[in-house]
């Protein structure tokens, strides 16, 4: 999935965390939801506005991201 055409990021929409376009909701804000128990269908039907694309999107988008975070490796007994 191509995450680009869903996911944003404006310096004057919530401080420019990313955020599911044409909305304020935020990728962590999908992630906490999620995390606190609701199923992807109460968060769809909590928001209206939002589809089943917009969360495979923050899925992508976090992803995308996890595997561009630089990792350290593990250390060497000398």
């Amino acid at each position: 999935m191509n995450y680009r055409n869903r996911i944003v990021i404006n310096p004057t929409i919530r401080s420019g965390k990313p955020c599911i376009i044409n909305t304020r909701i935020a990728v962590a804000d999908i992630f906490d939801y999620l995390g606190g128990g609701m199923t992807i269908e109460e968060i769809l039907d909590d928001f209206p506005d939002l589809t089943l694309e917009d969360i495979q999107a923050c899925f992508a988008f976090a992803a995308d991201r996890d595997r561009r975070l630089t990792t350290i490796p593990h250390e060497i007994p000398i």
